[in-house]
């Protein structure tokens, strides 16, 4: 399965969050697409209207297991996506921005 580490991520990168509803409130990375993976297949549209035509989608969740579900799904529909190894929780150990909804600091769930 395609994996980049966190520090692979580079500001101006599209990130999907596929998280649940609660972990997006208390903490995420800023400028993320929000798209729980609960409701993934019924909101798919949104994904392929927001995604950079011909980019890469890097997909998070809390620790990578939700987000390897999503990536290979993804993959397997032919899009260049891949998994955030270690997720929130080593993106906020690494010391990068986790904000909530009003733009305050957050933290991983």
């Amino acid at each position: 399965m395609p994996t980049v580490e966190v520090t692979d991520v580079k500001d101006g990168d599209f990130l999907l969050d596929v998280r649940e509803d609660d972990e997006w409130e208390a903490g995420h990375a800023e400028g993320a697409l929000h798209i729980p993976m609960s409701d993934f297949v019924a909101r798919y549209g949104e994904l392929t209207e927001a995604a950079p035509q011909d980019g890469r989608i890097h997909v998070i969740c809390r620790s990578g297991g939700r987000s390897a579900q999503v990536t290979m799904y993804l993959v397997q529909q032919g899009f260049d996506a891949v998994n955030v190894d270690g997720g929130m929780q080593v993106w906020a150990a690494s010391g990068r921005p986790v904000v909530n909804d009003k733009g305050e600091p957050g933290y991983v769930l």
